[in-house]
Formats: C-alpha cells, sequence, structure tokens
C-alpha cells in the first residue's frame, strides 16, 4: 500500500530516501554473490586495511597524532602563517601543550562510540573548521571568533556576502558540501565495531577517555595558577595569539556573565555609598528641576570613526577629517577606551548608555544578546525620564541588528527609528547606508516632542570590511606607508568614508547650532577600523582607545580629560548639571577611590545577576512599549482602481509591505504616502490590510494598528 502511495505521490519518504543512498554507496564497494555470500571490492579491502592496521588501531596513538596536526593548522590561521603553530610552540610550549590536550581530549570521546572512525574525522574536522573561521574572522575584524558569535550568527550571514567574494562564497559551498558526501559515506561504509576491540573493553575505553580529561584539567589549573596562561583576558586578540585558539575559543565559553564578588551581601552592596548619597539624584541644589531646565542630550556613536592622523606611519595627501580635528581644538575632547577592537559596536553602546563595563563580563560577551535578553537595565533613558527627557534611538542599519529593536527596549527607550524607517538613503560601495540621513533624524526626533529629548543615534557608514582592490577611482584623499596594494585599497576605501562622515558632521552642528533648544553632542567613535591597526601604530599606545568630542550650541566650558565609554554618560551628565541615575552618581563621586573598580564589579553584579540590593531587593525598572520609529506610520485609505488597490497614508518607506491577516503581500513602494498592491486579494478583507515594516531578512520590526 505504501509503495503505490509513493508511486502516486511520485516521491519517496526521507527513510526511504536514505536507504536507497546507502543501498547505492554499497554498491560501489560491496558485490554480492548469488548465494548471498560478500565479496568485498579492493576500497573496501583498502579501508579494512587501513582501519586494522598499527596506526589506525592504536586510538591513542591516532588521536595524538591528528591533534598534534590539527594544532599546528589551527594555529597556522590564526598566525595568518603556514609556520605558525611552530611558532606558537616556540613562543609558549606549555599553552601549545594544554591546547594539544584540549583536542586530544575532545577526539578521545570516539573511543567509545561505534563508529569510531567516523566520530573521530567529525570532531577532528570541527576543530579545524573553528580554526579557519577563526582566521577569517581575524582578517576582517580584529577580534577573533568566540562562542559568543554563535549567538550573533544570524549577523555573520548577513555579512557573509560582504566579507567574501562571490567565488570565495562558491568555494565555502563546495567544500561544505564535498565535507557532507565524505562524512555520509564514512558513516555508511567505515567499520562499525566494539570500542577497543570488545564489549569487555568498554570501561577500559570509557576509563581512559577519563583519565585524558583528568589530566586535561589538571594542566588547566596549572597552567591558570601558575600564569603561564591567563584566566582573563583584557585583549583577545592577544590572548588567542598568546594561549592558542582552542584555549581562549574554550575560555569564552566557560566565562559567561559577570562572577558573584567576594563576600557579596547586602550590607557589602549598600557599603559602596556613603549615607545620604543616594537620597538625591538630581541637580544638588534644585532637586525639583526638570528636563526643561536642562539641554537636549545628543549622543552620536560613529562607526570605526577615528582621526586618521593618529596612525604613525601613515601620511595622506590633504586632511582626511579636518572638521574633527578642528572640533577637538574648540570643544571637550581627549581619548576614549572602548571594550572592543575592529568590531563589536553594541558593545561600546551598552557601556555609554548603562554606565557598566563590559570587560566585566565574559570574554566577547554582548549584553545585548544574554542579559538584556530579559532583563530590564538601568540606563540614561530611565534615569533621564525621571525629569521628563524623552528617549529616542536611531539607527541607519538593520533594526533587528544586535537584537536592537528588543535591547533598546529593555534599555528603556521610546522608540528606535532603524533604517527601515527612513527615505533617501543612500549607500555606500559595500552597501552600507551613508550617514549624511542621520541629520533629518536627529532633527525629526527633536521635533517630535514638546519636551527636552535625549537622543542616541547609531551611525553605520564606516563598517568594514574593507576592500582589497581599488573601488574608487579617484579617491580625493590618497595614503602612503600603508603596505601592500591590498592594505592601500582598503585605507583609501576607508578614508572617503571617513572625510565623508566629517561632512556629516559638520553640516549637523550647523543645523543644531541654529536649533531653538539648548543642545549637548557628545561624538565619537565606536572602535578601531578592522585594518589591522596595532597598539604601538597608534599615537594613543592603545588600540582601544578612539577619541570623544563633547560639542554644545551654548558655549559649555572646555574641558579636556581622558575618558571610559562607561563613564562618558556621568561625565556629560556633570557637565551640564545632572546628577541623574544611580550609576552616574557612583562614576561621578567614586571615580577616585581606591576601590573604584571593584566596587563597580560589585554593583554589576548585583544589578544584573544578583539580588538588587542596591534597589531595596527588587528591579525598579521594566522594558519600555519602544516604538519603532519616531514618526507613527499610518493608513488613512484603502483606493480600489481598475481592481487595483492604492493605501494612501503617512511614513511609508522601501521597507513597508501590505499585509492582511498576518500574511505579507507583494507590495510596490510609490511614495512615503502611497504603496500599490501587487496581489489580488478578496474585495471584503480588503480593508482589514495593514502596513507592516518588514526589514531586509523577512523580520516585521512593526505594523499598524
Amino acid at each position: 500500500m505504501k509503495k503505490n502511495d509513493e508511486a502516486q505521490n511520485g516521491s519517496r519518504s526521507p527513510r526511504t530516501a536514505m536507504r536507497a543512498a546507502a543501498q547505492a554507496a554499497k554498491k560501489i564497494f560491496v558485490r554480492r554473490k548469488p548465494k548471498g555470500e560478500k565479496k568485498h571490492s579492493k576500497y573496501y579491502r583498502w579501508l579494512e586495511a587501513m582501519y586494522t592496521s598499527k596506526f589506525f588501531g592504536n586510538p591513542p596513538l591516532y588521536s595524538g597524532v591528528m591533534a598534534f596536526i590539527s594544532i599546528l593548522v589551527i594555529e597556522g590561521f590564526g598566525y595568518k602563517a603556514p609556520l605558525g603553530g611552530f611558532m606558537f610552540l616556540a613562543k609558549n610550549p606549555f599553552a601549545f601543550f594544554l591546547n594539544f590536550l584540549i583536542i586530544f581530549a575532545t577526539l578521545s570521546i570516539s573511543w567509545i562510540c561505534r563508529r569510531r572512525w567516523f566520530a573521530h574525522s567529525v570532531l577532528m574536522t570541527l576543530w579545524i573548521v573553528l580554526g579557519i573561521i577563526n582566521g577569517v574572522v581575524l582578517s576582517t575584524r580584529m577580534t577573533p571568533f568566540t562562542t559568543a558569535d554563535f549567538a550573533i550568527m544570524d549577523l555573520g550571514i548577513e555579512m557573509f556576502s560582504v566579507y567574501l567574494t562571490t567565488t570565495q562564497t562558491t568555494l565555502v559551498i563546495v567544500a561544505a558540501i564535498f565535507a557532507i558526501v565524505v562524512f555520509t559515506l564514512m558513516f555508511i561504509l567505515a567499520p562499525r565495531r566494539k570500542p577497543w576491540g570488545g564489549a569487555k573493553q568498554f570501561l577500559k575505553a570509557l576509563a581512559s577517555v577519563g583519565i585524558v580529561f583528568a589530566i586535561l584539567l589538571s594542566s588547566w589549573n596549572v597552567g591558570t595558577h601558575t600564569n603561564l596562561v591567563a584566566s582573563y583576558f583584557t585583549n583577545l586578540w592577544d590572548a588567542y595569539t598568546d594561549y592558542g585558539m582552542p584555549y581562549g575559543f574554550l575560555s569564552t565559553w566557560l566565562r559567561k556573565g559577570i562572577s558573584r564578588p567576594l563576600g557579596y551581601s547586602e550590607k557589602s552592596i549598600e557599603g559602596i555609598f556613603d549615607k545620604g548619597e543616594l537620597d538625591s539624584m538630581t541637580s544638588d541644589t534644585a532637586p525639583e528641576k526638570t528636563a526643561a531646565d536642562f539641554p537636549n542630550i545628543v549622543f552620536l556613536q560613529l562607526e570605526s570613526f577615528i582621526d586618521p592622523t593618529e596612525v604613525k606611519s601613515l601620511t595622506f595627501s590633504q586632511e582626511p577629517v579636518p572638521y574633527f580635528k578642528e572640533l577637538k581644538e574648540k570643544y571637550s575632547s581627549g581619548y576614549l577606551t572602548v571594550p572592543v577592537v575592529g568590531g563589536g559596536t553594541a558593545n561600546t553602546e551598552f557601556e555609554s548608555i548603562t554606565g557598566m563595563s563590559c570587560r566585566e563580563f565574559g570574554p566577547g560577551e554582548y549584553p545585548y544578546k544574554s542579559v538584556l535578553s530579559d532583563k530590564a537595565v538601568e540606563s540614561m533613558a530611565f534615569d533621564l525620564r525621571e525629569l521628563g527627557y524623552k528617549s529616542h534611538a536611531i539607527h541607519n542599519h538593520r533594526g533587528a541588528f544586535y537584537d536592537r529593536n528588543k535591547a533598546l527596549a529593555m534599555l528603556g527607550f521610546d522608540d528606535f527609528t532603524s533604517v527601515e524607517y527612513m527615505n533617501y538613503v543612500t549607500k555606500t560601495q559595500r552597501g552600507f547606508a551613508t550617514d549624511d540621513v542621520l541629520t533629518g533624524e536627529i532633527i525629526g526626533a527633536l521635533d517630535s516632542t514638546g519636551e527636552h529629548d535625549y537622543i542616541y543615534a547609531i551611525s553605520v557608514q564606516g563598517h568594514g570590511e574593507y576592500p582589497k582592490k581599488p573601488l574608487i577611482k579617484n579617491p580625493q584623499v590618497k595614503v602612503e606607508g600603508a603596505g601592500s596594494a591590498a592594505q592601500k585599497a582598503g585605507w583609501e576605501f576607508y578614508l572617503e568614508q571617513v572625510r565623508e562622515m566629517d561632512e556629516f558632521l559638520k553640516v549637523l552642528t550647523r543645523e543644531l547650532s541654529d536649533y531653538g533648544e539648548d543642545v549637548v553632542l557628545v561624538l565619537y567613535g565606536d572602535h578601531l577600523p578592522a585594518l589591522q591597526i596595532m597598539g604601538d601604530d597608534t599615537k594613543s599606545g592603545d588600540t582601544f582607545k578612539t577619541q570623544y568630542v563633547i560639542w554644545s550650541n551654548f558655549g559649555l566650558e572646555k574641558k579636556d580629560m581622558d575618558l571610559s565609554a562607561y563613564q562618558l554618560g556621568a561625565e556629560v551628565q556633570k557637565r551640564v548639571g545632572l546628577r541623574q541615575g544611580l550609576m552616574a552618581v557612583f562614576h561621578q563621586d567614586k571615580e577616585k577611590s581606591a576601590s573604584y573598580r571593584k566596587d563597580l564589579h560589585a554593583l554589576q553584579y548585583d544589578i544584573l545577576y544578583g539580588k538588587d540590593y542596591i534597589y531595596g531587593g527588587k528591579n525598579p525598572y521594566a522594558p519600555t512599549d519602544m516604538r519603532m520609529g519616531y514618526k507613527p506610520i499610518k493608513v488613512n485609505e484603502i483606493v480600489e482602481v481598475a481592481g487595483e488597490y492604492f493605501i494612501s497614508g503617512e511614513g511609508f518607506t522601501t521597507f513597508s509591505k501590505v499585509s492582511l491577516d498576518g500574511r505579507i503581500l507583494n507590495t510596490v513602494f510609490v511614495g512615503p504616502t502611497v504603496l500599490k498592491l501587487e496581489d489580488k486579494v478578496d474585495p471584503d478583507s480588503a480593508k482589514d490590510m495593514k502596513v507592516s515594516q518588514v526589514e531586509k531578512y523577512n523580520a516585521v520590526l512593526s505594523t499598524t494598528e
């Protein structure tokens, strides 16, 4: 009956298809005599001989050799040199041995598997693939591959077309298909045998695996307690280089969140502040003041933005960012220590919005994707709301990037305008929105409320990866000293972006100068660009340093100083006479304290993972009902013309799609006030059509009521 059904349907069940594939593969290697006795082909006999040889038949010896080879391959990609594994061995023999043990222990799991050789090959391949991915990632963002990257896998998929050429993408797909075929054949054809030659030896194999893991754990503890390897990383790139990719990668998995402080208790947390220090968090002299008594506050985080003249080895045909230099001379400025290099924009955001340090978290962790996924956290948006400020987030890139459409609600923002809610957006040759669109969006957000505003704007134009071949025929800024032709091409593309970003800053400050209310504009780079800049290459001597400027349209006093990103919000509040929020008070009052870093760690643990002792035992913050877009999108009328439907309304963009009962319909963007429906719909249900903002990967960000 099943066969007839399959014949009628013209399809096979998955199980039937798998059986057919297995039988077809076996025909290549196994011939059957009429009586049913197997006669093995030369291929099968070759495999059998290989698997029973002294080398392959000795699991510890085979795993040891393969682990050693794996380390050489992995570190070759990490060091970007064919002999990188030997360089690592010479640099830190103990770390090399520890990484060897990590892979050896992983491979030893195969000893207790029935399909030992299949399991061994898969485990070894996984490590090598991770090593290759790490090498590719290091060439694009200056930050190694970590377990936290699995949480932002959707970002990696989006960047696939940006980071790899068409040829490289094709090779990756071909390699993946080849690997699937090979592993499938191995699964089918490789001998299946009981571990170590017999069922009675299973406990011996299991004990051997246990001994290997015991040696690994003992060596790990010895290494961390004698500082042969570090247990805390201040710089992931250096950590992977010094202590090996497998050790660094596993460390990012084992260390997540914030560790519980020694002696954590209600008394220890409350003792961080002096008695009465938190009683009033507004102006010392006038706690009754409201937002109207203070300026609008605009933070502008500039993607990969630096003053290129900070790189000592480079010379330029003209000043790359002349207006930014002028701003540094006229207004408060200094170096800004950020938590990331070459990528990880969201962590600089987190620090400057919350006043918390990302270095208290696990290495490579993204709070947007971890703690903020289910907990509202004190922020500048929440704190200024108590005075009557309205808060807006603006980003000329995908709203779902880093889960901002969810995380920013956990940080107290009233609305979030992403690129899906913007019109007249131009793109760079790499496909990222140019920053000039932000001028109108920032002014529009200021105008959208009758109250004063706190705006956090995030730019994207300077985003890497940068091309290895010239994309701009006649760049306005030419560079010398960049190294190879590929590096020169990357630098000149980057210079064109920051030059345009510099012009955008000039237009923005001109618009804000004429604005009818007081405005403070805080602008800074989120991290160094992914152009392989080392600390010694920069005038600051530190790859974690960018620069900031605090501009105002009302003559705020110039005061230069170096800051960390998590101190920036508190310092801006201090400059304008504000003292709003727990973290702002902490940074303003305790920055000179000998226990400053220790107390910051304790506060962050209590607020994010502890018992909220500092709030009296209960988190006072709840996610906001954040609206997507500061301008409401409205459907005013649905009009039928000659059997076609047109939707008239307000706030439409190229990402606006007509939806009906949750189904997204084919839509043509006619203009900001008109959409045309391409699909046919039932005239009786047409009145129920709505408009949804749908991002490029089909996530629905919002739908009209």
